[in-house]
């Protein structure tokens, strides 16, 4: 029996990280809205009758297929107008303005950006990979479920994202502090 209210908490609770893990693998919000939406659907048309302890996995594989799906026809595109000598210009991020505060918060703020910058140099698949795991807290077996590759792969995908990563929050951290003198 479906429990319409259960649903609705569940994707109110999901929407905030499927957001911003989209955002992060599309570098656009139109995009990244449409993709959750698109999973938010497909996890209430397919499988609201499922459990409620399995929407979750569920739906960040819905949300990861449609992310694939995403970068599939962005590649294809973008071949497309090469072919025409032009390439598609992605639209820049908006910036996000906070108020100064303490250093550590500029601290704070700098190392996100760059790791946010790190996240999107890595390939698609390390970058969802890390987000999986690292911020949604998917066990490697889940992971590789929600992925649908081994775990094996899952190990290698997160250890190459997080070295990369590491050596771009560094990166960052050496010439902030060389610009600093």
């Amino acid at each position: 029996m479906l429990n319409r209210s259960q649903l609705d908490t569940f994707l109110s609770g999901v929407e905030r990280a499927a957001f911003r893990m989209a955002d992060i693998a599309t570098r656009n919000p139109d995009d990244a809205l449409d993709i959750v939406q698109d999973a938010m659907m497909k996890l209430v048309e397919k499988y609201a009758d499922k459990p409620a302890e399995e929407w979750r996995p569920l739906f960040f594989s819905i949300l990861q297929s449609r992310i694939t799906d995403y970068h599939r026809r962005h590649s294809r595109t973008r071949r497309i107008f090469s072919w025409f000598g032009k390439e598609e210009e992605d639209e820049p991020m908006p910036e996000v303005v906070e108020p100064v505060g303490p250093a550590e918060l500029l601290a704070q703020r700098l190392t996100l950006e760059s790791l946010i910058e790190g996240l999107d140099a890595l390939p698609p698949r390390q970058q969802q990979v890390f987000l999986l795991r690292t911020w949604e807290g998917f066990s490697v077996a889940e992971t590789a479920k929600i992925m649908k590759c081994g775990e094996g792969s899952v190990k290698t995908h997160l250890s190459r994202a997080t070295a990369a990563l590491k050596r771009a929050v560094l990166e960052q951290g050496e010439e902030d502090s060389n610009d600093a003198h």
